[in-house]
């Protein structure tokens, strides 16, 4: 997965820009046809990828170009701001990452299938506010 962090003023930008897969269980099942990307920040944001797409295979990689935005504003996003705060303030927060899961989308033909979570990335924002640094069209195991 790439992530990007890109604070704008008072946002917080989340790009999905592509996905790669190593050997593993994912690329050896042949159930596992289409694979979409979620993106969760406890409980202000869960964000999905608009578009399944085809397993790469072969160490390609497959894009999605996905972008959202988490608003911190003082103004309007009171309660996203506090959460961030705390994040910085509290030693040992559980949820201070943004968890990316990598999830099979059933085929059109297989919809009485459930899509099932294959695969997680985490971003530590404490890690980011602390050093000051965004994670920028970096690729995250």
């Amino acid at each position: 997965l790439c992530f990007v962090s890109k604070q704008e003023g008072e946002k917080i930008r989340i790009k999905i820009t592509s996905l790669g897969l190593t050997e593993s269980r994912v690329t050896a099942d042949e159930t596992i046809q289409q694979l979409f990307v979620e993106c969760r920040l406890n409980n202000f944001l869960a964000e999905e990828t608009p578009l399944s797409l085809p397993k790469p295979t072969g160490g390609q990689r497959i894009h999605y170009n996905y972008s959202t935005v988490i608003n911190v504003d003082k103004a309007h996003n009171r309660a996203e701001r506090e959460y961030l705060k705390s994040i910085l303030l509290k030693p040992d927060l559980p949820a201070d990452s943004l968890k990316f899961t990598v999830v099979s989308d059933p085929p059109e033909d297989e919809q009485d299938l459930e899509c099932e979570d294959v695969g997680f990335a985490y971003v530590s924002l404490k890690e980011i506010f602390q050093k000051q640094r965004d994670v920028i069209e970096q690729d995250i195991d």
